[in-house]
């Protein structure tokens, strides 16, 4: 969970969408989108000629020039073990301090990896005069960040969230069908990610889908794909995803609807934890749903309103006194055990 503004506003990011960095057209495009997050990339989507110099010269001017209002701001380096590693987060360090959020750590292999960038880290926010400290984010890319996804999440203070990285993990395991069928066929890989995270305490982020609406498509062909992406993300979300990449504004809508409560929803989970309360908690079925509840179901309930606030759909202060109410019986908050408040 990113926290921002001075330690006063925390974000779990619904939509991060992934852009190349080398172009500033795309920079200022992605200041426009209507996304939490932003990743700026110098590796995968940055053309072999653009790597080194003429990227990090054009991702320190789109850092330090535009505005990109309240999104959380990430970078992805090239990978630890790249020659372009230790300049692309050079550059960006000392060019732009204070400018951005979070480094996007990519092809992460283990713990080390990550203990090693944020000891980096320390030497560059000082050398470069920060007064903000850069958060991480963690690709689980191959089969061996996986299995050790826990312990990357665990290896620094600075870590934030992880993020499954399905095309890289697909090459690795040698599975050639990654768009369709995914939240089946990557059902384990996904839900491990997430499982690893949430006992780290971070959020989860789910892969990009990596088709997109060509201008040309006809009406019905551009809504097969909007229906397919809505049903990946609605299933990402049903495993505890948090959020998902984006590689296009036009993903942008549906994804963050499928990680956001809707009205009614936001609505009956403020109608059954107000009523828990007043009839003094315990095990209860509510009169108008004729559902069950105890402590248990109502924490659940307490994590959808803590997506509504972050969708700017419910007050902050709402959430807390009826946090605050759960936590005074039970000694258990679970907004501050999952980090999902400041």
């Amino acid at each position: 969970m990113f926290v921002v503004d001075d330690g006063k506003r925390i974000v779990v990011p619904r939509t991060e969408l992934t852009y190349p960095g080398h172009n500033l057209r795309m920079h200022q495009n992605a200041a426009g989108a209507s996304v939490d997050h932003v990743m700026a990339d110098f590796e995968d989507a940055c053309p072999y000629e653009f790597k080194g110099e003429a990227s990090r010269k054009t991702m320190v001017e789109a850092l330090t020039t535009i505005d990109f209002g309240e999104k959380v701001i990430t970078v992805r380096p090239n990978n630890i073990r790249s020659k372009f590693f230790l300049g692309d987060l050079q550059a960006i360090m000392l060019g732009a301090p204070d400018r951005f959020h979070g480094i996007i750590i990519p092809k992460t292999n283990g713990p080390d990896d990550i203990i090693f960038l944020s000891k980096l880290l320390d030497d560059l926010e000082r050398e470069g005069g920060w007064n903000t400290r850069v958060q991480l984010e963690a690709l689980i890319e191959t089969p061996h960040a996986l299995v050790h996804a826990y312990e990357i999440g665990t290896a620094s203070d600075r870590m934030v969230g992880l993020i499954f990285g399905i095309a890289d993990f697909s090459a690795a395991l040698g599975v050639r069908e990654m768009v369709k069928d995914q939240n089946r066929n990557f059902h384990y890989a996904k839900q491990a990610t997430v499982v690893a995270a949430k006992a780290a305490g971070l959020h989860a982020i789910d892969n990009a889908f990596l088709t997109l609406i060509r201008r040309d498509a006809p009406e019905d062909e551009a809504e097969v794909i909007r229906e397919a992406i809505r049903e990946k993300n609605v299933g990402a979300a049903n495993m505890g995803m948090d959020g998902t990449w984006v590689i296009h504004p036009q993903q942008a809508e549906i994804a963050n609807q499928s990680y956001t409560p809707n009205d009614e929803q936001i609505q009956t989970a403020k109608d059954i934890v107000e009523y828990y309360h007043e009839v003094g908690g315990g095990a209860v079925v509510h009169p108008g749903t004729g559902e069950f509840h105890d402590e248990a179901t109502i924490k659940g309930l307490l994590m959808l309103l803590a997506k509504a606030v972050q969708a700017g759909k419910l007050d902050r202060d709402y959430l807390g006194a009826l946090a605050a109410r759960s936590n005074e019986v039970t000694g258990y908050d679970i907004l501050q055990v999952m980090r999902r408040t400041a």
